[in-house]
């Protein structure tokens, strides 16, 4: 039983940060009739949400098991620091760890990043989740370092971010349960990877498409016979010696007696007054 038999609609989970919305409207232009269901899941739970069946494929963050999950990076991430806008850090474009060594640096118990050793001094407890570190930034008490699209989907006026240069970074892939790889998920890897609708690859196209492919080959030989037939319409405008020129240029010397002839039938001779 494949994929798109077994289940009616395509389950798709995504994590914080992550904004889908292209390709589901890229999906729904494709497949109509099958619904694309989208589930927020925090970060450390996509993971055992795809291994227990409950969504199809995920797009999370990396790293996952790669002996139970296929994965295809996406993208990675800039890493910024979150600060008050009045911090000093708002006055330049990018700044290094080093540059926080004296500010209080929040690790939330949702962090998704891979720290050898967190930069700055230690808050007096880890916060439970970045929404709650960025609460803290807000009052003053320290900063939050995170991947950029964490920094915007919590974005406050009261705010802003600069680039980290040499902070761990996130990369996010899309990931599927490898031994429930159906239809369903091959047709969401070729949006993902810009396939257009013709691509061959993933789904066998099914009989319906198969006409659409056999007019696509008819269409590259023609280009080679329109050439052929524009070189001797050219040549004969251009007065060749093709024969059917040589014809043309005669009749048009004798006067246009030849048009005379293409044109309307003749008429009974005048009689002479």
């Amino acid at each position: 039983m494949t994929g798109s038999e077994a289940s009616p609609s395509f389950r798709l989970a995504y994590v914080p940060g992550v904004t889908p919305g292209k390709w589901v409207r890229i999906w729904q232009e494709r497949l109509p009739d099958v619904p694309l269901d989208l589930l927020a899941v925090p970060s450390a739970e996509a993971p055992g949400l795809l291994r227990d069946g409950g969504a199809d494929a995920g797009v999370v963050r990396l790293p996952v098991d790669r002996t139970f999950f296929s994965a295809i990076p996406l993208y990675t991430e800039t890493t910024v620091v979150v600060v008050p806008k009045d911090h000093a850090v708002a006055a330049v474009d990018e700044v290094s760890l080093e540059d926080l060594a004296e500010d209080v640096v929040f690790h939330p118990l949702d962090d998704t990043l891979e720290w050898h050793r967190l930069p700055g001094r230690p808050a007096i407890e880890r916060p439970a989740t970045t929404a709650d570190a960025i609460e803290l930034v807000a009052a003053g008490v320290g900063v939050l370092v995170v991947p950029q699209s964490l920094a915007r989907l919590h974005h406050r006026r009261d705010l802003t971010y600069r680039t980290v240069t040499d902070a761990p970074r996130s990369s996010v892939a899309l990931s599927w349960p490898e031994d429930r790889t159906t239809d369903l998920v091959d047709d969401f890897i070729g949006i993902v990877r810009g396939r257009t609708v013709n691509s061959t690859r993933g789904r066998r196209p099914s009989p319906a498409e198969q006409p659409k492919h056999q007019s696509t080959n008819q269409s590259k030989d023609q280009p080679k016979d329109t050439a052929r037939r524009s070189g001797r319409s050219a040549q004969g405008a251009a007065g060749g010696k093709s024969a059917a020129g040589g014809r043309r240029g005669a009749a048009t010397g004798r006067g246009g007696a030849s048009a005379g002839r293409r044109g309307a039938k003749p008429g009974r001779p005048r009689r002479r007054s």
